[in-house]
């Protein structure tokens, strides 16, 4: 008899639908029976992850939404939820560097970056999960997972110093803690998923690196390489499903090694 699957009937909105991160949960989602909704600004690698998911014989739909902006969030959380028929799962990937915007060391960085980097980052998850947590509510169990980085748990180097991205990654997992104490009792889990450098477009400047790459070996020494996205989003999968339904508020790293020293 073949196994059911492990989302079964289950419906789950992923933040940052169109990245790379985003896209390998969304499928993984699907692949194990969740209908999944899309939310991103990048219509064009939206509608391409919906139709990829669609051929593969799951169900999505893309929601394109600046998640720094509450009402679009609050619009676009209350659209998939009604198109789904419900919600159970919510997963916020998205984010960014903010490097663009002048992140860096403290003392160089600029007000511009600080305040989009912690817009992107950590605003953002903290609106998905607003709107999103009366409608988890509604069932008997549910579950958030918010990926942060392993940044948010130790200190960057000079090879790592953007510090807006580390405090906006540490916000996630202050807040992803507060949210999995207080709605415990109502059976809403949350949970953490701290990746450290992982094959993604995000991570090109350092892929691309020949001081990074020398020094992989002792950063991430379980294969001493990047990770692939679909080990964060194989993480996901397990923090959504119910075979961590006695887990909550953890912090799980992703990062081959790189937290442990």
């Amino acid at each position: 008899m073949a196994a059911a699957e492990v989302l079964q009937d289950s419906r789950a909105i992923i933040t940052g639908g169109a990245g790379d991160i985003g896209l390998a949960t969304a499928m993984a989602f699907a692949a194990e029976g969740a209908r999944v909704a899309l939310f991103d600004i990048d219509a064009g690698r939206g509608a391409a992850g919906v139709q990829a998911i669609q051929e593969a014989g799951g169900s999505a739909s893309f929601h394109r939404v600046d998640m720094t902006e509450a009402a679009a969030v609050e619009a676009a959380v209350r659209a998939a939820a009604e198109t789904m028929g419900g919600l159970n799962i919510l997963v916020n990937v998205v984010g960014g560097s903010g490097r663009r915007w002048g992140d860096g060391p403290t003392a160089a960085c600029t007000v511009e970056g600080w305040d989009k980097t912690l817009a992107l980052n950590l605003t953002s998850v903290f609106l998905s999960c607003k709107y999103a947590i009366p409608l988890l509510l509604d069932n008997d169990s549910s579950a958030i997972v918010n990926v942060s980085s392993v940044l948010g748990l130790v200190g960057g180097d000079e090879d790592f110093a953007t510090h807006a991205y580390a405090a906006s990654k540490g916000g996630i997992i202050s807040l992803t803690r507060s949210i999995a104490t207080y709605y415990a009792a109502q059976n809403l889990r949350a949970n953490v998923i701290a990746p450290g450098l992982i094959a993604t477009q995000m991570s090109q400047r350092a892929q691309e690196s020949e001081k990074i790459q020398a020094r992989l070996g002792q950063l991430q020494p379980l294969g001493g390489g990047f990770g692939q996205p679909d080990d964060v989003a194989q993480a996901a999968l397990y923090l959504a499903s119910e075979r961590a339904k006695f887990v909550t508020g953890v912090v799980l790293a992703v990062d081959g090694g790189w937290t442990a020293r």
